[in-house]
């Protein structure tokens, strides 16, 4: 018997470049990393869906409406495990441990994370709504982090 999940994990992550433009030549040392690791992901055990368009195969032309300047990354995958293993055991933590170079430090969370029905793509409206619920109360099971998880629906 084939084990189908009915959740997968969807993650939300937003960074505003320094410059204010996410385009700008302060940019271009991050931009030429993203094809790497972008192809990283989609070999990474876990990884079901990413935004991307299909010109560049990234998300950096996605703007979340009224977040100039706001790069966003856009993912679904197959639960919590898989996701921490792709951002803190690869080449992508290189790249993390970069961001100050690149983007401002935020005061508020930039990062949000929530279980979706398997195969639903959340729009970047749906990401944006869950990021300003876990601003606004914290962890729930409709919006949560790496720090306080939570399981999926029953």
């Amino acid at each position: 018997m084939t084990y189908q999940a009915t959740y997968q994990l969807a993650q939300l992550n937003i960074a505003k470049a320094k410059s204010g433009d996410a385009h700008s030549p302060e940019m271009a040392s991050f931009w030429a990393q993203v094809d790497a690791i972008n192809a990283l992901a989609d070999r990474h055990e876990g990884l079901i869906w990413r935004l991307q368009d299909e010109t560049t195969g990234n998300a950096g032309r996605f703007r979340i409406p009224g977040q100039e300047g706001m790069i966003v990354n856009l993912s679904v995958w197959r639960d919590v495990k898989a996701l921490h293993s792709f951002v803190y055991r690869t080449g992508h933590a290189q790249i993390m441990a970069r961001k100050d170079e690149w983007f401002v430090d935020e005061d508020e969370i930039t990062m949000v994370l929530w279980w979706v029905p398997a195969g639903h793509r959340p729009s970047l409206e749906e990401c944006w709504q869950r990021l300003l619920k876990l601003r606004a109360e914290g962890p729930t099971p409709e919006a949560f982090t790496f720090k306080q998880r939570f399981d999926p629906p029953a």
